[in-house]
């Protein structure tokens, strides 16, 4: 099966979980309008490429697709929460999200802000369920990773580095150390939860670790390279913002040209770090490529 085919798969296997998670259910009617924005928020829509990783990478360690797939669907939830809240006017003031307009549009701010908290909470209720571990330790040690890669050390700091940094004249370093925490920070827990959950190695751990960190500087670079040259119908959601809003991108400070040799580095970098897995290894190798030449 070609990779956006299993990418597809994966994908189809969330949604359905998401789906039963997030059921629609009499409630009075301010309760019903939040579910109904969390599920919008989550539902219909995105490539579900960081629980895909997550999966992946638990497979590495004979773990069965199905045992990995709520810790995946945990990692989605707060992926969606993320999506939510910066699209607010106070973040990076997006209107459009997966081609339709953006929680806040469609529900109110209120209530958006309330959909992604309850997405967040969400997250942490799932990974603490026995369906995602018999072990409760393997359990608490991924809600740990969770809560970090989330919170002021992770997505949540590289959100307000970013932020602190529009307009101003900031480093290639900082740039990357604040997609690290804003976008790789996810990418991160990924791979590692999928080590966790198939209780695999120090040395695995760090390998995967630098597949991660490489896949999510790819990931951020080839981003930043649609927002510039990207159609905004096909990647729906606006492009050229970062432009307009002095957003400090890699793109705008190497160039469009150099921005595309470092991309292909990174896929190097990528690819080599995962040589200890052998083949196993092969579909992981092919989602870095796979979002070097994405086009939405």
């Amino acid at each position: 099966m070609a990779f956006p085919q299993q990418l597809e798969r994966v994908a189809k296997l969330i949604e359905a979980r998401l789906d039963e998670l997030l059921p629609r259910e009499a409630a009075p009617s301010g309760h019903a309008r939040l579910i109904e924005a969390m599920r919008y928020a989550v539902l219909g829509g995105g490539k579900r490429l960081r629980p895909y990783l997550l999966m992946e990478a638990a497979r590495l360690f004979g773990v069965a697709e199905a045992a990995a797939l709520d810790a995946g669907v945990a990692l989605e939830c707060v992926h969606g929460y993320s999506l939510v809240h910066d699209d607010l006017p106070a973040m990076d003031d997006d209107k459009v999200r997966r081609g339709r307009p953006a929680a806040h549009i469609a529900f109110g701010e209120a209530t958006a802000i309330l959909a992604g908290d309850a997405l967040l909470t969400l997250a942490f209720e799932t990974l603490s369920r026995p369906s995602v571990h018999e072990d409760a330790a393997v359990r608490v040690e991924l809600i740990a990773l969770l809560a970090g890669a989330a919170g002021a050390h992770g997505m949540a700091g590289g959100q307000a580095l970013d932020l602190a940094a529009e307009g101003q004249n900031v480093s290639a370093m900082e740039v990357s150390r604040m997609q690290a925490m804003k976008t790789g920070a996810l990418f991160a827990f990924a791979c590692d939860a999928g080590a966790v959950l198939g209780e695999a190695d120090t040395v695995a751990r760090e390998a995967l670790a630098a597949y991660a960190a490489a896949f999510g500087q790819a990931f951020q670079l080839a981003d930043d390279l649609l927002d510039a040259e990207g159609d905004a119908a096909a990647m729906g959601k606006e492009a050229a913002k970062d432009v307009r809003r002095g957003k400090a991108t890699l793109v705008a400070l190497l160039g469009i040209d150099a921005a595309r040799v470092r991309l292909a580095a990174l896929v190097d970098d990528a690819e080599a770090a995962l040589a200890p897995f052998g083949e196993k290894a092969a579909t992981l190798k092919e989602a870095a490529r796979f979002i070097a030449r994405r086009e939405d």
